[in-house]
């Protein structure tokens, strides 16, 4: 009876086991869109390539998208009719192949992008902004009662004071002369030593924060919203800073990238749910921005190419855009060191950057703040090549021994890790 049930149950959990399978293995679609098609494509809207929901129905049959996703160029040489047809509309320009994607993979992204919903941005409720307010309309008052019980404390002291030396009169006990209160030695020697405590702390504090710029907020010569493109829309960071996984630099997008996108988004439609805000409280018309970013590009919007002089040259100007972080030229920082190796995610040194409008710099990148980092921070060590010589530490993780790395463990502690 009892091994009958064991078996029973035993049963159950191996289907429970089998049926989650394909659940656990499954594709993420969502994932997968984001990292390999969101630059180009959006599911329900015309970008630098077509919007892609429920779009198979009304493209060729059989293993043909699979193709077509793997290897664009390919079909088009053939001379299949619809690749032609598609590159041809187009303005002729070649889809990315991507011949690492799985048939499943394939199919989820497809699943993901018919059963997406665009989301919906509600304003932030007027009740915070009304109790921020009250807050800082609360502040003088407090500010008030403080120096009003100073004042009172003073009055009182006074007040015993000129009441003891009534006493003493009438006792005939003898006052002692009263010493103002600036010639009194003990005031004046406390003076100078507070201010003596204050001016080496301001000197210290000014001389470690020389040259930090934690908050910095440069005004830029165009309104890029990182909230808008990073946030709601999604797009991934090295999809602008296609540097910081590869090089020492993150690199600034120039205004050839933007136009990937804007070639086809001409106008701001999202001012309702979210308006453009400068950190002063100026409204931005964000339509405006993107003409601005066209004389920029040298695009010319009704024609829909680029404007060019007499020897075919387009005539586009680089954006000036203003360096917010700034490090000391002794300093050495590797962006592919910490992004691909470390795999250390944008937000932990720039912050909330998917919620800002306009960039400041988040943390105070100092010496400190590094150091604390490479102390705490765990690596992400194994299914990591580049830490594969450190067999040491892979045996006292295997074994027990060891919960955890850090890059202090790695070196990380050493000065000529960042200064040489």
């Amino acid at each position: 009876m009892f091994r009958r049930c064991y078996l029973s149950v035993l049963s159950v959990l191996v289907v429970l086991l089998l049926s989650n399978i394909s659940a656990i293995a499954a594709p993420d679609g969502k994932a997968l869109f984001m990292s390999n098609c969101a630059s180009c494509h959006n599911p329900i809207k015309k970008s630098t390539g077509p919007a892609l929901q429920n779009i198979r129905g009304s493209l060729p049959g059989g293993d043909w998208v699979y193709k077509w996703v793997r290897n664009s160029a390919a079909l088009i040489a053939s001379g299949d009719a619809e690749a032609v047809r598609v590159y041809n509309e187009y303005n002729k320009t070649a889809m990315t192949a991507f011949p690492q994607l799985s048939t499943e993979e394939i199919d989820a992204i497809f699943k993901y992008v018919d059963e997406y919903k665009p989301p919906t941005t509600t304003p932030a409720p007027g009740n915070d902004t009304v109790g921020s307010k009250s807050a800082e309309s609360n502040g003088w008052l407090y500010t008030v009662i403080t120096l009003s019980l100073l004042v009172l404390v003073l009055i009182l002291w006074k007040a015993n004071n000129a009441l003891r030396r009534a006493a003493n009169e009438k006792q005939g006990v003898p006052n002692e002369k009263e010493i103002p209160l600036y010639r009194s030695k003990l005031v004046i020697a406390v003076t100078a030593i507070l201010a003596f405590i204050f001016a080496g702390y301001w000197i210290v504090n000014g001389a470690i924060n020389e040259g930090r710029q934690q908050n910095y907020q440069p005004l830029q010569p165009l309104y890029y919203s990182h909230k808008v493109h990073a946030g709601i829309n999604q797009i991934n960071c090295l999809y602008c800073h296609a540097g910081a996984e590869k090089s020492r630099q993150a690199m600034i997008p120039s205004s050839n990238v933007c136009m990937n996108c804007h070639k086809q988004i001409n106008e701001y439609t999202g001012a309702e749910a979210h308006p453009l805000v400068t950190a002063e409280g100026k409204t931005i018309n964000g339509t405006e921005q993107i003409k601005l970013l066209y004389k920029y590009a040298g695009w010319d919007p009704e024609k829909k190419d680029y404007i060019r002089d007499e020897k075919g040259n387009v005539k586009a100007t680089p954006i000036q855009w203003v360096k917010i972080h700034n490090l000391p030229d002794h300093v050495y920082f590797n962006h592919a060191q910490h992004v691909a190796v470390g795999k250390v995610q944008c937000q932990q040194c720039h912050g909330n950057i998917e919620e800002m409008d306009e960039v400041y710099q988040f943390a105070p990148l100092s010496m400190g703040w590094c150091i604390n980092c490479h102390r705490q921070t765990e690596v992400q060590f194994t299914n990591n090549n580049y830490y594969s010589i450190f067999t040491k530490y892979h045996e006292e993780l295997k074994s027990g021994k060891r919960t955890k790395v850090t890059e202090s463990d790695l070196g990380g502690m050493e000065c000529q890790k960042c200064h040489y």
